[in-house]
């Protein structure tokens, strides 16, 4: 089921310029990136893909990336000093830059770490009217639009891992209003994606998070929120 559509979901969001695509679609894209990564993060190199990387520097693209990651939003007009507090930050970045045609013209990868040696690799695009979408994390296929709540799950592949998941979520009366599966092999590392109609509770997150062989854990709001 689709969402209805607003005027500003036709108009774009209410931004720092000059495009929707390559400026507040990079911003959300390093919001989201930095939300599944979570606290901690020291280190980012950005690989940024055809018309990103081609026409980005132009558009304000760098900067919208690095104060996605920070935290700020589309319409904050210290967009454009976000290297100046990604310095005072002490976050650490690099931009390389490719042709790839299998990929999507406005496409950026992030390749994150901490002083831990926590390292977590996503990868999504900019598909238009500041409207964007994570494909990859560490490998797994997602779908991750910002448009829900979404729960993301790393874990070992074991039987009924998805049912317990799917049981404490619906046990709480929480609709899931689409779910993406993606493992390497039986019994191996996989993924869940699971798209929520509400956010859920501390304690359901918590007895989530406790279940064995489940690696990490990520509660992402949608992006207006």
């Amino acid at each position: 089921m689709q969402n209805k559509k607003t005027v500003l979901d036709i108009l774009g969001p209410v931004m720092v310029g000059p495009s929707s695509s390559h400026t507040a679609g990079a911003l959300r894209l390093g919001l989201l990136a930095g939300r599944i990564f979570g606290s901690g993060l020291k280190n980012v190199e950005f690989h940024l893909y055809n018309s990103f990387a081609k026409t980005g520097k132009g558009h304000g693209t760098q900067n919208a990336l690095i104060a996605g990651l920070l935290g700020l939003n589309t319409d904050d007009e210290k967009i454009k000093s976000s290297p100046l507090l990604a310095m005072e930050r002490g976050l650490e970045y690099n931009f390389s830059y490719f042709d790839d045609y299998n990929r999507h013209p406005n496409s950026v990868d992030f390749i994150m770490s901490d002083k831990n040696g926590l390292k977590i690799t996503v990868k999504g695009s900019s598909i238009g009217a500041g409207e964007v979408v994570i494909e990859e994390i560490n490998g797994y296929s997602f779908n991750l639009r910002g448009d829900y709540p979404t729960l993301l799950l790393m874990y070992k592949d074991t039987p009924g891992m998805i049912y317990r998941v799917a049981n404490l979520i619906q046990s709480r009366s929480i609709n899931i209003a689409s779910m993406i599966c993606d493992r390497a092999q039986k019994g191996a590392g996989a993924s869940m994606g699971i798209c929520l109609d509400s956010s859920l509770s501390d304690e359901v997150y918590e007895q989530i998070e406790k279940i064995e062989d489940i690696y990490m854990i990520r509660l992402i709001g949608k992006l207006n929120e």
